[in-house]
């Protein structure tokens, strides 16, 4: 098997020469926990990741909450809400974040969770980016709460490779599908 540096690398590169990013609303609209969620955790998207703007926005005029991150300097998350997209800061590492921070331990508070991926296995394995934020922010998410990872169709495999911290999920998100773990 791969190692996850080998994994990211192999994944970051097939989202480059796909060179196109779709978007989740189409495929999370339909889902019985976005309907019956009142605040949902998720990100802003960025580059060739699963396109989240268009499903914050679809959120927002909906009337639930969207919970957002922001990237600590020690590579933790703090969460908060999203006021819509013109209204985020820009953060850390180029990301968009929501002015006030609501800490740590919102994301606790989540009704769902989805969250980015590189790629995640048919036993909920997830793969980031490598630092470790969202593996922190996840062990926060109550037992109970569903955990979903936002990648494309063919970021779905049959085995990743785990390490003792990596939280799994319990479904990835698609453009296209919501597969069940």
């Amino acid at each position: 098997m791969l190692t996850k540096t080998a994994f990211r690398q192999s994944l970051l590169e097939a989202r480059r020469v796909a060179g196109q990013a779709q978007g989740l609303l189409d495929s999370a609209r339909l889902t019985t926990e976005v309907r019956q969620a009142q605040r949902i955790a998720l990100f802003v998207s960025r580059g060739l990741e699963p396109q989240t703007g268009a499903l914050i926005d679809w959120l927002l005029a909906a009337g639930k909450e969207v919970l957002l991150p922001i990237l600590y300097a020690d590579n933790d998350l703090g969460w908060g809400i999203a006021p819509g997209a013109a209204d985020l800061v820009p953060g850390r590492l180029g990301l968009s974040e929501p002015r006030v921070d609501l800490g740590s331990d919102a994301i606790a508070t989540a009704d769902l969770v989805i969250c980015p991926a590189l790629a995640v296995d048919r036993t909920g394995v997830r793969l980031g980016r490598g630092g470790g934020s969202y593996d922190r922010a996840l062990a926060r998410v109550p037992a109970g709460t569903p955990i979903w990872a936002a990648v494309y169709d063919n970021e779905i495999v049959e085995e990743l490779p785990a390490d003792p911290h990596d939280h799994p999920v319990h479904a990835a998100i698609t453009p296209t599908r919501l597969v069940r773990f």
